[in-house]
């Protein structure tokens, strides 16, 4: 089965730490709502772009999509 990288993008000096806990409630979207998930992390791409990120089965995509409208994704 394919996985798929769910991507929120944060830019600005303070985008880091706003992936970062981004991460939080991704974490406890997936708990709540009894979602598999393979990661949940954030990284920088720029020191004024970072993202965070859910790592999830092609199965699993529309429950995340639908409720918190990732900016992009791609092939894992």
């Amino acid at each position: 089965m394919r996985k798929l990288k769910l991507i929120w993008d944060f830019k600005g000096e303070d985008g880091l730490e706003t992936a970062k806990h981004h991460c939080i409630h991704l974490k406890e979207f997936a708990a709540i709502e009894q979602l598999h998930y393979h990661e949940i992390n954030h990284a920088t791409l720029h020191p004024v772009h970072s993202i965070a990120f859910v790592i999830v089965d092609e199965k699993d995509m529309k429950s995340y999509r639908d409720a918190l409208r990732p900016h992009r994704g791609e092939i894992a």
